[in-house]
């Protein structure tokens, strides 16, 4: 698996009205996209207390099953409009250690993104284990998804979750806490489609 976000930072004055609206339209044309664990999308509001008068981001997280998804994805119109809105992003992406995710996600409010530095000569092995260690952690105080992923290019460590409700921001100099405007998490889809066809044949045999 693989993770990917795009960060955009947007002017101090903006009305992120615009973004909630944008969210709004499009956050659904993801909802059964191939390969897509799930998309996350994710703003921080400056003026809001859980964004503690940080910069106003727009800053979509996703989690790819495989490298062709995120393939697709990014040469898809989906990500030209995001081009055309806002220009390229850099897109970064990190390699999972290990990723927890609830079966339905859509009651998740807040997400927090954490990316530290990994020091020179750490064991790769250890600090793996030592994450997984802190993504049950969170898990156990409710997350409902937690995933711990590196990039070796740049030599960070990624920690990613979904909460239900506002939690304290973690301590750190590149930590990020949003707001939840959707989530498109194809599997939820499908099983609950599913559902609906079972119960409805259910009723018909009746």
């Amino acid at each position: 698996m693989i993770t990917m976000q795009y960060r955009i930072a947007l002017p101090a004055d903006y009305d992120m009205g615009i973004i909630r609206q944008r969210i709004a339209d499009k956050g659904h044309l993801l909802d059964d996209f191939p390969n897509l664990a799930f998309k996350a999308y994710l703003y921080a509001d400056r003026t809001a207390a859980y964004a503690q008068g940080r910069e106003n981001l727009y800053a979509p997280f996703y989690l790819w099953h495989n490298t062709q998804g995120m393939n697709a994805f990014l040469g898809s119109a989906g990500f030209s409009g995001v081009v055309a809105a806002f220009g390229r992003p850099v897109v970064r992406t990190w390699s999972v250690w290990r990723a927890d995710i609830a079966a339905d996600l859509s009651s998740a409010e807040r997400a927090t993104r954490e990316i530290v530095p990994i020091a020179t000569h750490t064991s790769l092995d250890m600090l793996r284990e030592t994450e997984c260690d802190s993504a049950q952690d969170d898990l156990d105080r409710g997350a409902l998804a937690a995933i711990s992923a590196f990039d070796p290019t740049g030599w960070t460590l990624l920690r990613f979750r979904l909460w239900r409700e506002s939690i304290q921001r973690p301590v750190g100099d590149d930590v990020d806490v949003y707001e939840i405007g959707h989530i498109s998490q194809p599997a939820a889809n499908a099983a609950h489609a599913a559902l609906i066809k079972e119960q409805t044949h259910a009723s018909r045999s009746h």
